[in-house]
């Protein structure tokens, strides 16, 4: 009979090869996408039907995860008043936030100023290559956004996946279930355990990311390629750098007075980041970062509330790309902008930017629509941002799940609802998923 050593009242789980690592897998699987993409780009591009499937597979969970995360959080709590204590905190941490992210975003592009000499005149740019989208968008109006909230069907929410939908129909159920008393116990347990479920399906679907993230890289580099980056170089340097200091600057001060790591955190999550990294998009890497917040110590009904609500309203890498590509438009194309028109822009922009899908494409479209609704920045000048917009994005992807994660764990200690000793101990052992919690990320 063999003893096994117990750490924190569980069996240890074997020390994994580095080739067995999730993180591992997905980092070559990037390496890998970005050699064939850039020495045999018509293949590359072909590759696109991989990592959309992969973010398909995972967005085809998130709605049911919100939903029994939410629910089962809710109606299991006997403070009725903590959902809205923790939401309403939850939204003034996102709206300061995100207006940081967006002043920074323009005070980086004053500084490093890459437009800057590019003399652009806007009636020569080809606009033909826009998506229809961003072609044909326009401002959403505050009664339209807030109508949107709200499903025309239950069933209409799950289906098209609107995250702000679900988690408005899953806060009613929750409060709907929690008024029924021990009636409701039993269908409030079947949803734990069908929450259960669905994470080990997520745990089922993790095992073909490598081959999502090498698809979706793949394509990135064979459509765009190595010389998009290098005719934009500049812009591209700049608004790095803004996602470093906005990282290390904001994010780690607000994460040191919040009592943990940043860079441990980082650590804890790398996986996930290496899955955004791949796919562009902050939401394939959703379902886990719950769970790693749960593991963490954060108490269950704020994890469901705050992230969900975070992928709408807290999409900090989003705001930063708005204002960067608004100002990089203008310079290019000498487009002069007074200081209240540039405070008009950022107000506009803090409204619009709620409106964002945290996938590939939502920033460019709500870009148009603002651009549009302000009729000074020419629109056209999008055209110049298409061929570097995907690392764009796969650097905005990863600073919206940075700071939706840092704003759970905070909205979390504000609240009293999570286990700071639980916390450090599972950053300081950057314990994996898989062996802390192995029901939610296998079958």
């Amino acid at each position: 009979m063999t003893t096994q050593t117990l750490v924190g009242g569980r069996p240890a789980v074997p020390h994994k090869k580095l080739y067995q690592h999730l993180y591992f897998q997905v980092l070559v699987a990037i390496f890998l996408g970005i050699l064939l993409g850039h020495f045999y780009p018509s293949l590359g591009e072909n590759l696109k039907p991989l990592g959309d499937a992969f973010i398909n597979l995972v967005r085809m969970l998130i709605a049911p995860i919100i939903f029994c995360t939410i629910v089962h959080g809710i109606a299991s709590s006997d403070d009725a008043k903590k959902v809205g204590r923790v939401g309403v905190k939850a939204i003034i941490y996102f709206e300061v936030i995100t207006t940081i992210a967006l002043l920074l975003g323009l005070l980086s592009m004053h500084l490093g100023a890459p437009g800057v000499g590019m003399n652009i005149d806007p009636s020569t740019l080809d606009t033909k290559s826009l998506p229809a989208s961003a072609a044909t968008a326009k401002p959403q109006g505050f009664a339209d956004y807030f109508l949107h909230i709200i499903p025309h069907t239950v069933v209409g929410a799950f289906a098209q996946g609107e995250i702000l939908q679900v988690l408005f129909f899953s806060v009613l159920f929750a409060f709907a279930m929690q008024t029924l008393g021990e009636r409701g116990k039993p269908f409030v347990q079947m949803i734990d355990i069908a929450s259960h479920g669905f994470f080990a399906a997520i745990g089922i679907i993790m095992k073909v990311a490598p081959i999502g993230a090498f698809g979706a890289m793949a394509f990135t580099i064979g459509k765009y390629g190595i010389v998009s980056l290098l005719s934009l170089a500049q812009l591209l340097i700049v608004f790095y750098a803004t996602c470093l200091v906005f990282v290390f600057g904001v994010l780690g001060t607000i994460a040191h007075l919040s009592g943990f790591s940043l860079w441990k955190f980082l650590k804890y999550i790398k996986e996930e980041l290496l899955i955004v990294l791949g796919t562009s998009s902050s939401e394939s890497a959703l379902p886990r970062l719950m769970a790693k917040l749960e593991v963490l110590g954060c108490d269950k009904s704020v994890v469901g509330l705050v992230v969900p609500a975070g992928y709408t309203f807290n999409l900090d890498g989003t705001c930063i790309m708005l204002t960067t590509m608004a100002l990089f438009i203008a310079q290019a194309t000498n487009t002069p902008l007074s200081l209240w028109q540039e405070f008009g822009l950022l107000g506009l922009l803090l409204l619009t930017s709620k409106g964002a899908a945290s996938v590939t494409g939502g920033a460019f479209v709500v870009l148009a629509a603002t651009l549009a609704s302000m009729g000074t920045i020419p629109v056209a000048g999008l055209a110049l941002i298409l061929g570097v917009y995907r690392f764009l994005s796969e650097a905005g992807s990863l600073i919206n799940m940075i700071g939706n994660g840092v704003a759970t764990i905070v909205v979390a200690r504000w609240e009293g609802a999570v286990d700071m000793d639980r916390l450090r101990q599972h950053l300081d052992q950057e314990t994996d998923l898989e062996a802390d919690e192995p029901e939610k990320v296998m079958a």
